[in-house]
């Protein structure tokens, strides 16, 4: 059993930063591939960063160039760095893993995630 926790959450101004961290249970530099997802009300949940124990990093097009997703070994943690955040960002953001070294098909959909965080909410006013 893999429990996660993300926290960072919070409320700022568009244009501003917010960095997640996502701790988990287990070492999940190995093994795991680890995926964040976000939704908003009334939206289906929407993948945007994933990264597996090669270390390679996935985005979705909406976050490219502005979310960056890293590994902090030494803390069993995964964070999820957020720059120029605009209001289309705000979202309950979670953290989820899958038990796999790498990430299986498109981790972006989620589909092959065994274990999900209960989620830290993030907004983002004009």
């Amino acid at each position: 059993q893999v429990q996660l926790v993300e926290s960072g959450g919070g409320s700022v101004q568009a244009g501003g930063s917010l960095r997640l961290s996502c701790g988990a249970s287990v070492d999940i530099s190995k093994n795991y591939c680890v995926a964040w997802f976000r939704q908003a009300p009334g939206k289906e949940r929407e993948g945007v960063a994933a990264i597996d124990s090669d270390g390679s990093p996935v985005y979705s097009d909406s976050v490219k160039g502005r979310f960056t997703i890293s590994q902090d070994n030494a803390e069993n943690t995964v964070h999820l760095q957020m720059s120029s955040l605009q209001p289309e960002d705000t979202a309950t953001y979670y953290c989820a893993v899958e038990d796999l070294p790498l990430c299986s098909g498109d981790p972006l959909r989620g589909w092959g995630m065994n274990y999900w965080g209960r989620g830290t909410l993030v907004t983002i006013s004009s």
